[in-house]
């Protein structure tokens, strides 16, 4: 992406290379959304043959129907899938908000590298972080053998605790960055007021933070709605997940089903980053209205207090 966004802003300064530019643009475009048109497309198809035969047929809506009859056996994987992730979003909120909070407030100044100082992560920001870096597989390898260590049955719980493993770092993060750009003087008028360390938290850190907790909470359920490699090692022999479902159908070439299953999931993830960029955009006017309304309160103050000339 980064090498997309330099190529855009070259193009804007050089206008000679804008033709080819936008062939570029297109191009990449085109590799990255044609996959996905394609799995749409032959969710529709009439033509009962997997969709390595690229045989269209003609529109219907059979798949889709499919889906709710217990036959193909993706009822309780989506069920599995949902479970999990909710109570794995729900404990990683926590943990995530929680520790976002304590190490932006009380940050410890060493890094990992050894160099101290407020520049990159700090020594208690790169653990937290340090899950999604590691390969996925390298972590389920070690979440695999620490369980068989301990004795614990592989099931709802082992999913549950490995997703929370790497559900954190992404609610950690968004909620840092949320709290570093607040102006921590609010924290400290709210004290200066009387309020309590918890009332401060309830009433001041946490409202202020909630637009990135919830973003945070979105990207981590979309993770663990998607996770395949880490559930593959830590899953029992009950709770198949739906990733592990779909792969195990998709060996010999994608049956029309699962395409209409993806452009299902496609589709809700559409509609909830809609719904949280509504939600975002109104709470950014609400916020403008909020910070107009007081500036115009402070002025109608000072005119008020203003000494007039006899």
């Amino acid at each position: 992406m980064y090498i997309i966004h330099v190529a855009a802003e070259r193009s804007a300064v050089t206008k000679k290379n804008s033709p080819w530019a936008t062939v570029y643009m297109a191009l990449v475009l085109v590799l990255l959304y044609l996959p996905i048109l394609v799995v749409v497309l032959f969710s529709f198809n009439s033509n009962p043959g997997r969709t390595a035969n690229f045989q269209f047929e003609g529109f219907s809506l059979q798949w889709y129907k499919q889906l709710l009859d217990p036959v193909t056996g993706y009822g309780a994987p989506l069920r599995t899938s949902l479970l999990v992730a909710f109570w794995s979003v729900l404990v990683s909120a926590i943990l995530g908000t929680l520790g976002a909070i304590g190490l932006v407030r009380k940050p410890v100044r060493k890094s990992l590298l050894g160099r101290a100082g407020n520049v990159g992560l700090t020594l208690g920001e790169q653990v937290a972080v340090l899950p999604i870096m590691i390969p996925e597989i390298i972590l389920g390898i070690a979440l695999m053998a620490l369980f068989v260590l301990l004795g614990v049955p592989f099931g709802m719980m082992t999913l549950v605790l490995s997703h929370v493993v790497f559900c954190v770092p992404y609610i950690f993060i968004t909620v840092r960055g949320r709290l570093a750009s607040l102006d921590p003087g609010l924290e400290e008028a709210a004290r200066d007021l009387g309020a309590t360390p918890l009332k401060v938290l309830t009433s001041v850190t946490l409202p202020l933070a909630l637009p990135a907790i919830i973003s945070g909470c979105l990207l981590a359920f979309a993770m663990s709605m998607d996770d395949f490699v880490i559930s593959f090692f830590v899953n029992g022999p009950q709770t198949n997940t739906l990733p592990l479902k779909i792969y195990s159908s998709v060996k010999v070439g994608v049956p029309p089903h699962v395409n209409a299953l993806c452009t299902l999931m496609l589709a809700t993830v559409f509609l909830v980053v809609a719904i949280s960029q509504l939600w975002q955009a109104g709470a950014h006017k609400r916020q403008e209205h909020r910070d107009k309304a007081g500036r115009v309160k402070k002025l109608a103050a000072k005119m008020l207090t203003k000494p007039t000339k006899s």
